[in-house]
Order: structure tokens, then sequence, then C-alpha cells
């Protein structure tokens, strides 16, 4: 079991090779054994877990159940499950437990999943280094060669792709708003699909930036992330942004090919000073795609060199509206104090981490009287234009290709002091988040210290079974098998 991916398991659980509580065993014992190293989980539902692949059992037994019935899975701590504590990975909701459940993770129950625990995460989801959680820093399971130093498995989605690599989960939620499935996915050497904006339901997702949220599936290889988005995705009236479109069966297009698919290659993203062997590996994805059929094709995406920028105001700005909630007389844990205002005060300094107290202000100062032109609105006319970038490119190609980070993981104590150069990690991921288009990263090669590298592609509005057939034919030409040595770890 150590090495199965989701859909292998779908499989054995339908032969009845294995049960589901068997293989829920073996997971729950995986937790035990890596994640006091690893510290993926905020929250762990053995017992919730067992009495779930029991019932997945009885249903299995009657050649019933959903689409991953019987799969344990891990869960994102921004998704509110009911009964099961949800703390965004901050003090200020450290022991809240939500009376309702997200749309996504009731999807994913409506389809028999087994869910083993609430995942960690960057405050909020704001980073992307999984450092900044009030339950403790996530570290990488992966080892550069010859160095024992502890690195970050990415962020915000860190725990969520430190679980999957270390094979504690057979999948896991994940949202992205400026590259968190994407940037932590490459990192960890796992699959990781952002979606369009509006194909996964934000309703019950604890907010960030309400405008480039999105959920979406991680997990070893595309093929399970096909059948977790699957299950994910759907239209849903509590939640206004959410499109009503029939899913897809995502599996159905992953042995399409590409042959005579156009793949651009946009040359802002050709930068001076990006790493010679990921310039090398973006070389060797081009190669598998023209050598599969595809024709690959220089684009322009004019307006990238403003896409960092442009979602840091913008994403500043409405989690700064979002976390004024957090007051501690409507929501979050309260700090009594003499008088009201500095209740609030000491509330939101207790409750808030650092780098989510320096992105509320932020947000609060481009969103304030004298500075809402200059800025907020300024950013939102780029934004229409980095949109228009990618409408105009998408009429000449049907998919984008490019790396999906600057560098591979680097340690813990690596970080850099200054806030931008760690906002420089989503230089690639941003820009597909800010035009709401669907991106995927998948573990295409190797370091030369023996760290994944990812790959990304980018897809038109709801076209993400192009994704997958692209995704799909660069998988296999890279055959990635490789494994973090904790990996080794879990039982077999």
């Amino acid at each position: 079991m150590r090495d199965m991916t989701l859909a292998a398991a779908r499989e054995a659980l339908a032969k009845r090779e294995i049960s589901a509580v068997e293989l829920v065993d073996h997971h729950i014992s995986t937790i035990e054994k890596l994640d006091g190293d690893i510290n993926a989980f905020i929250t762990t539902t053995p017992d919730q877990a067992r009495l779930a692949a029991k019932a997945a059992d009885e249903q299995l037994a009657k050649g019933e159940g959903g689409l991953l019935c019987g799969i344990p899975l891990g869960v994102k701590d921004l998704f509110c499950t009911d009964g099961t504590r949800t703390t965004a990975g901050s003090n200020i909701l450290r022991h809240f437990v939500p009376p309702y459940e997200s749309t996504v993770t009731a999807n994913l129950l409506k389809q028999d999943a087994v869910f083993l625990g609430k995942l960690n995460l960057d405050e909020f989801a704001m980073g992307s280094t999984n450092l900044t959680s009030a339950f403790g820093s996530v570290t990488n399971p992966w080892k550069r060669a010859g160095d024992d130093k502890k690195l970050v498995p990415g962020g915000s989605s860190g725990g969520s792709a430190a679980a999957v690599a270390s094979g504690m989960v057979l999948g896991a939620t994940g949202t992205d708003t400026g590259g968190s499935i994407r940037q932590p996915a490459s990192f960890c050497g796992i699959t990781g699909v952002k979606p369009t904006y509006g194909r996964c339901s934000r309703f019950g997702t604890i907010a960030f930036a309400s405008s480039l949220d999105q959920a979406g599936p991680m997990a070893r290889t595309l093929e399970d992330c096909a059948l977790m988005l699957e299950a994910m995705a759907g239209f849903d009236p509590k939640d206004s942004t959410s499109v009503d479109l029939a899913v897809p069966r995502y599996v159905d297009a992953l042995e399409r090919g590409v042959k005579g698919l156009k793949v651009g290659i946009p040359e802002e993203y050709r930068s001076e000073d990006l790493p010679a062997e990921i310039q090398a590996l973006w070389e060797q994805g081009i190669a598998w795609l023209r050598d599969a059929g595809a024709e690959t094709v220089k684009v322009s995406l004019p307006h990238t060199k403003y896409g960092l920028p442009t979602y840091y105001i913008a994403a500043l700005a409405e989690a700064s509206s979002n976390l004024a909630r957090y007051d501690g007389v409507r929501f979050g844990e309260r700090v009594p104090a003499d008088s009201l205002d500095m209740m609030y005060e000491a509330t939101r300094h207790a409750g808030f981490g650092e780098e989510v107290r320096r992105r509320i202000l932020m947000g609060t100062y481009v969103l304030s009287s004298g500075y809402y032109d200059a800025y907020y609105l300024r950013a939102q006319k780029i934004r229409t234009l980095i949109q228009r970038d990618f409408l105009s490119a998408f009429e000449k190609v049907d998919v984008l290709l490019t790396p999906t980070a600057p560098s591979a993981a680097f340690a813990h104590d690596e970080k850099p002091t200054d806030p931008v150069q760690v906002y420089l990690n989503d230089v690639f991921t941003v820009p597909a988040s800010l035009a709401g288009v669907p991106a995927l990263s998948l573990p295409a090669g190797l370091d030369s210290k023996g760290l994944p590298l990812g790959l990304q592609l980018i897809g038109r509005y709801f076209e993400e079974e192009t994704l997958f057939a692209a995704g799909r034919v660069m998988e296999k030409a890279a055959g990635f098998t490789h494994r973090p040595a904790l990996f080794a770890g879990s039982a077999a």
C-alpha cells in the first residue's frame, strides 16, 4: 500500500483486494509515524475516519459507493467541516468548530471519501513557505542530497503537499489564490490543479481574497487529481461566483494526446536570472510535447511584469476587508480589555501573526482615502489588461507551458528577510490567478541536489480537460517516480 496511487487504491477497493478499513488504518499508522517530523496536520480524526471506512466497506460489498468510496484524504484547514475544528492556521480561530460543511468537502463526502484530518497551512493562506502557521511550520519530506536541513514545502497549501508527498494521504484539498496549490506541488514533487475560477464553490472556505481564491485537488498523479476534481467541482447556488456548467469526466480526457495542439511559450517568462536547471527542464517539456505531435508557438503576455504588484495590491485589499470580521465580537477568540477599541486591538494583535498583520495593514492602506485610485483602482485596470493578454494568446494557442516556480524548495532558515523577496516565489503562478484561467503543476524532474522541479500548464477558461490531456503526455514522458527518503519510512 505504501506506493499506491489514489486511482490504484480505487481499483483495489473495487476488486476487494483490500478493504477500506485496511487502507485507512495504513494511512493513520503512517500519520502517527511521520507527522511528528513533518507537522502536516493540525487536527487528526482517526475515529471518525475508521467509522467512515467501515461504512465504505459495507457499500463496496454491495457494489455501491461513490467515486471516492473509501479513499483517505486530507482537508486543508481552510475548509469548514461540520463538527471538526477549522482554524485557518490562526490563533484567532484556534477553537472554532463550524456548524456547517463547506460545499467542496460536502461534495467529497457525497462521493464517500474518508477524511483523515485537517492540514496545516500558512495563516489564512497568506504565504508561500508554510512558515507562518500558528500551529508551527511544515517540513517538506524531501531533503537535499548530503544535507539534512529542513526544507519548506511551499505554501499556502504546504501541509496538503507534504501529506501527499510523504504518503500520509492519497489526496488532499488545496486552495490557490496566487499559486498556493501549484507552487507547493512543485516543491514537494506532486501534482496540483487550480481549476477555472468559479469551477469549485467557495462556500464554507475561509476567505483570503474572494476574487482570486479557488479550491483544487493535490495528489500524486494527474489521474488522481482528475478523479478528485470531478468530485469537488459543480455549481453551487450558495456561491454567487459559482458557474453553472456541467462537470466533465476529467479522466476521459487523459489519453486524448496532443496531436495538432498548439502550445504557447510566453517570452516574458524567460528572465535572465532563471536558473539554468529550470530553463533546461522547460526546454525538455517543450520537446516532450513536440515529440507527441504538438506545435509550439512563441506568444507574448506583455503585462506579465506587472503581475506581482497587481496581485499583492488586489489580494491584500480584499484580505483587509475579509479579515475585518475577526474582531472578538462577531468572530474570533476575544481578548478582554477596558474598552471596545482596546479589545479590538488586543484581540487582533494576539489573534493574527506577523505576516497577516502586515498584509492587513498594506491592504487597508491601498483602500484608504487618497490612495484608493492610485493603487487599488489602478491595479484592477492592470488586472483587466493581464486577462486580455491571456485571451489574446488563447486565440493562437490551446495551452501555455511555463516553469511553476523560480527555484526548488529552500531551507527554513534560508527564507529571505525581505517579504518582497518571499513574494517572488509566486512570479510564474500569479498571472493565471489574476486572469482566473485554469492551471496545473506536475513534477517533471530533479535538480542537481535531488529536489523536485515542476512545470506549469495554463489553459482556456473551463478547458481543464485540455490541460489534463497535455499534462498526461508530459507525465508519461517525465516518468517521475522519485519519492522523498522519508517516504520509505511509511509502512509497506
